[in-house]
């Protein structure tokens, strides 16, 4: 049994809160670069330029990549083998949050009530999901989640009958409804199977993955391409104000389902596919 203390965890959360805001990975700006030299526009080209100049300039100051800081979503790998001591795993990374959001002047954008609508104040409590796997260490990875793209996100439970053609229909509809609401280019996250609950966990999920990287099942990989293929065909665009590029990449995350059942979730996000992750 390993001895991880709850102020570690603190201190790792508080810091990923501040890097996810204002780094990007290698894989958004190989994306990115890839888009620019795809998109034919010119509006489009300047808003994916503009786009890459707010990311430098954030990753240099430090400095929030974009004002919604969002609601902290927190994906927690548990070895089987680590005890936390010194405190609550759950108020560790909470704790975490409210440092890293105060520390990092980050906008407190949680209320405490969805229907009193007061502000915490500090941006707590995160959405935390944990996973017992194997091992004597703890992976964090703190995704700050914005409302402009996660309002545009769904869920439908379809019918075995609709098949891979129905999927790619509500997909579809989801980024058309959504337009530029989302602050394209988008990525989007799609969880099939489950139930009413896994597949949104899926869909969220399938955003963390890097961006370029096909699932390894290669009939799920192709439908990846697929909606990929077909998003960017709608000219919906950078921004939402026309182009090829609508989608930086689709990602797709499955599960066993019902034999009556064939959930659908569509999680989209902005252009900037904010996450960070440490390992104790």
């Amino acid at each position: 049994m390993r001895e991880i203390k709850a102020r570690e965890i603190t201190g790792a959360v508080a810091g990923l809160c501040i890097e996810a805001c204002s780094v990007l990975g290698p894989d958004w700006w190989q994306a990115m670069a890839a888009a620019l030299a795809r998109e034919e526009a010119p509006l489009g080209r300047d808003i994916l330029q503009q786009l890459q100049e707010n990311a430098r300039l954030a990753a240099g100051s430090g400095e929030p990549i974009c004002q919604d800081t969002g609601v902290v979503v927190v994906f927690v790998e548990v070895g089987q083998e680590v005890h936390v001591t010194g405190g609550n795993l759950y108020e560790a990374i909470n704790a975490g949050v409210r440092q890293g959001y105060l520390e990092g002047y980050l906008r407190k954008s949680v209320v405490g009530d969805p229907l009193l609508r007061k502000n915490t104040g500090d941006n707590t409590p995160a959405i935390i999901h944990t996973e017992i796997v194997d091992g004597d260490r703890l992976k964090i990875t703190v995704a700050p989640k914005g409302a402009g793209s996660e309002n545009m996100s769904g869920v439908k439970m379809l019918k075995p009958a609709d098949g891979v053609a129905g999927i790619k229909k509500y997909v579809l509809q989801v980024v058309e409804e959504a337009g530029g609401n989302p602050c394209p280019p988008i990525v989007a996250g799609v969880g099939i199977g489950g139930n009413l609950e896994k597949a949104p966990y899926l869909a969220k999920k399938a955003l963390l993955r890097p961006l370029g990287q096909r699932h390894p099942l290669s009939h799920v990989a192709a439908l990846e391409e697929e909606l990929l293929a077909v998003i960017n065909a709608t000219g919906i665009g950078p921004q939402g104000l026309g182009g090829r590029v609508t989608a930086l990449d689709v990602h797709i995350e499955i599960y066993p389902t019902h034999i009556a059942s064939l959930p659908v979730a569509v999680n989209l996000q902005c252009h900037a596919a904010r996450h960070a992750t440490a390992i104790l």
